[in-house]
């Protein structure tokens, strides 16, 4: 399930590609079977970086590849190492998130790509509403961003906007049914038949629900979406 647009990356044989905040690498796992891109995920759970490099067992067509361990306001990594940035569904949890822009900045190469994620405002701020327990699980989301205002810190980072999306659709609703029921998330019966809804439509894709989902993106997306090109003086 991917939310970020690969090919607005304009990764070409030979690119290195940096996924942070991989998680269980679902983004990573698709850069490694880009024709001769060179993908590292980090991620600061060391459980999720351990899943990560076991899926590529799964992957056998996966070439250049690499994990580790890493905090997004201290990366291992040179200035310029990477030629694009992959940041999905990670700064919402990151108290100091304009450090980690810094950082992100830093590692992109001049003139490299920069795509992230965050949490729409008003689906998310429903999920605050709904359920206290949402925003004050350890890990858990820290704020809700104003995405205007998101836009104009990465352009202070050193980065020029590109293009805007959104995802996720019919997940928005999934999301607000767990939290109404917040205590069973994880058994409830609607709930897990939700669930069964969304990993049908993820392998199957069945033009009814792409359709659906596509159409009500720009307004229920549960995720923005944003791409940007790092300036080549910053």
């Amino acid at each position: 399930m991917l939310t970020v647009e690969l090919d607005k990356l304009g990764l070409r044989p030979g690119a290195r590609v940096l996924d942070l905040g991989c998680g269980r690498g679902r983004h990573l796992h698709a850069l490694a079977l880009e024709d001769g891109v060179s993908a590292v995920g980090v991620d600061l759970a060391f459980d999720d970086v351990a899943a990560t490099r076991d899926a590529f067992a799964l992957i056998p067509h996966a070439a250049g590849w690499g994990v580790a361990q890493a905090d997004a306001l201290r990366l291992p990594f040179p200035d310029g190492a990477f030629d694009a940035v992959v940041c999905s569904e990670v700064l919402e949890h990151l108290p100091d998130f304009v450090s980690a822009l810094t950082e992100i900045a830093r590692v992109t190469k001049p003139g490299g790509r920069f795509a992230m994620s965050v949490p729409r405002a008003w689906p998310e701020w429903i999920c605050w509403r709904l359920s206290e327990g949402y925003r004050t699980t350890p890990g858990g989301h820290v704020r809700i961003f104003d995405a205007g205002r998101l836009r104009t810190a990465i352009e202070s980072a050193g980065f020029a906007y590109r293009a805007r999306g959104s995802a996720h659709a019919l997940h928005s609703p999934y999301w607000w049914l767990k939290c109404l029921v917040w205590r069973r998330r994880d058994d409830h019966p609607l709930v897990k038949t939700y669930q069964r809804v969304l990993e049908w439509d993820l392998m199957k894709r069945p033009l009814l629900t792409r359709a659906l989902e596509t159409s009500l993106n720009p307004v229920l997306g549960k995720s923005v979406v944003m791409y940007f090109s790092r300036l080549e003086t910053a």
